[in-house]
Order: C-alpha cells, then sequence, then structure tokens
C-alpha cells in the first residue's frame, strides 16, 4: 500500500510539471506573436523625408575616352601668318616651309574660317610666337599631317619630364631647365623636329626641336629650345641651361622610342 501511494504522488507532481510547462510556453508564444502596444514604438510623423541626393554619380568611363587627340598640318609653301583670317588684318609672322634645320615646318591647326572674298583660312598654334601662340594662314598653305594621342609634360618645379600616352605614363625622367636668367618658357608647344644631325659629347645622341623660344638659348641657331642629352649628367636635376631641356643620355634614347613629331608639349 505504501508504495502504491508513493507513485501515484510522484505521478502528480509529473502532471503539475508538465502542466506549467505547456502554461509557460503558451503565454511565452502568446507574447511573440502579439503586436507590441503603440506606446511602446516611437512615432514617425515627424520624421522628415531623406534629402536629394546632392549630385549625380556619373556613369564610369575608360580614361581613354578623356584623352583628346591633338593634330598636326605640315606647310606645303612658305606662308604669312595674319592677325584674323584676311590679309587686311595684318601679317604677324613669316613661316617657312622648312625649319632651320631643313625638317618641315609643321603647326597645329584648330579651326577654320572663310573670309568675305570665300578663301579659306586655318587658324593655328605657330612656332615661335611666345606672345600671340595663334595666327591665322591660308588653307592651301597646309600640308600633309598626322595626329597623337601623347602628351609630354615638364615640370619645372619637380624637375621632371613626363611622356603621357592614352592616358598612361610610359617615362619620366629626371631633367635640366633653364637658368633664372635664361628660364625654360612655361605654356603650350609641340614638338617640331627630331634630329640625330647634333649628336655629340654636349647635345648627347638625340635632340627634339620645339616650337617654344627663349631670350637665350644654346639651341643650335638660336632662338628655339630644344630637348636634348648631355655630357654632365652630374648637374641633373638642377636649373643649368639656356632654356633648352637637358636628360641623361639614357633617357633621351628611352625618350626618342616613344616621342613623335606633332606632339604638344606642356611646360609647367
Amino acid at each position: 500500500m505504501l508504495r502504491r501511494a508513493a507513485v501515484l504522488v510522484v505521478a502528480c507532481w509529473c502532471a503539475l510539471a508538465i502542466g506549467c510547462l505547456v502554461v509557460v510556453v503558451a503565454a511565452v508564444a502568446s507574447i511573440s506573436s502579439s503586436p507590441a502596444p503603440a506606446a511602446l514604438l516611437p512615432p514617425t510623423a515627424d520624421i522628415a523625408a531623406p534629402p536629394a541626393p546632392a549630385f549625380d554619380v556619373p556613369a564610369p568611363r575608360r580614361l581613354d575616352d578623356a584623352v583628346t587627340t591633338s593634330r598636326w598640318a605640315s606647310l606645303a609653301r612658305d606662308a604669312e601668318v595674319y592677325v584674323s583670317p584676311s590679309r587686311e588684318s595684318g601679317r604677324v609672322a613669316l613661316l617657312s616651309r622648312l625649319t632651320p634645320e631643313g625638317t618641315d615646318n609643321i603647326v597645329v591647326p584648330f579651326r577654320r574660317a572663310v573670309d568675305d572674298e570665300g578663301r579659306p583660312w586655318v587658324e593655328a598654334q605657330i612656332p615661335g610666337l611666345p606672345s600671340r601662340q595663334t595666327g591665322w594662314i591660308e588653307s592651301d598653305a597646309l600640308g600633309t599631317g598626322g595626329e597623337s594621342r601623347a602628351r609630354l609634360v615638364v615640370d619645372r618645379e619637380r624637375l621632371t619630364l613626363s611622356y603621357v600616352r592614352a592616358g598612361r605614363e610610359l617615362l619620366r625622367a629626371r631633367i635640366g631647365v633653364g637658368r633664372r636668367d635664361a628660364p625654360t618658357p612655361a605654356g603650350r608647344f609641340y614638338v617640331r623636329n627630331k634630329l640625330t644631325r647634333y649628336a655629340s659629347l654636349r647635345y648627347g645622341p638625340l635632340a627634339y626641336g620645339l616650337s617654344a623660344r627663349s631670350r637665350l638659348t644654346d639651341w643650335p641657331g638660336g632662338g628655339f629650345i630644344g630637348i636634348h642629352g648631355t655630357d654632365r649628367p652630374g648637374l641633373l636635376p638642377g636649373a643649368v641651361s639656356h632654356g633648352c631641356i637637358r636628360m641623361a643620355n639614357a633617357d633621351i634614347v628611352r625618350l626618342g622610342r616613344l616621342l613623335r613629331v606633332g606632339t604638344p608639349v606642356l611646360i609647367v
């Protein structure tokens, strides 16, 4: 009898525990499925709408798409340069078909116009005009030409020269520039010719003539400035020349594999 009573007591306690567990689970389920009271949620009526974007993000594009193509043209004959597209506007220069070094003289055309007599003209960047970088010449004075997607950047402060093509820097070198009394001029110019005839200890194995002038220059024949090698690489980088841009001979040879006539030159 005692054993039977004990079994009944244990069974009762188990039933009571199971019942309590069921009640607790049901309560938790009821709480989790019931919506939270409105008093516990933050008010939303006073929240401002998000502002409109301050700018639109442009669509991505390849770097090459931003590169400007520069065009140049040689001269078919000697040409007079005028202030405006008219023979009555005043002549500012006379361009020879050949450079002083005997190579084809080139200009960089920008735009076209027609005068009152129906004569076509071209505005172009003219070599050797520091105060007037452009002038007008008659269209029939232009011969064959070409184009370039490269540029040369000469930094007089950092004393570096960089060759960039289609948005990529392919060469960077230390350079020498003009001294204070004969500075290398700043501005936008172009490569007028490529020369090997001046190969020597003084000028190195290769030289380029530019469309820029300097007050005093060591370029053969004077007037224009060039890019050439040197027999004194220990002076580089520095302000060491009469306006020309000097490079170590190894660097000018590397540049010679890349740089072509007509390439724009930016000197800053």
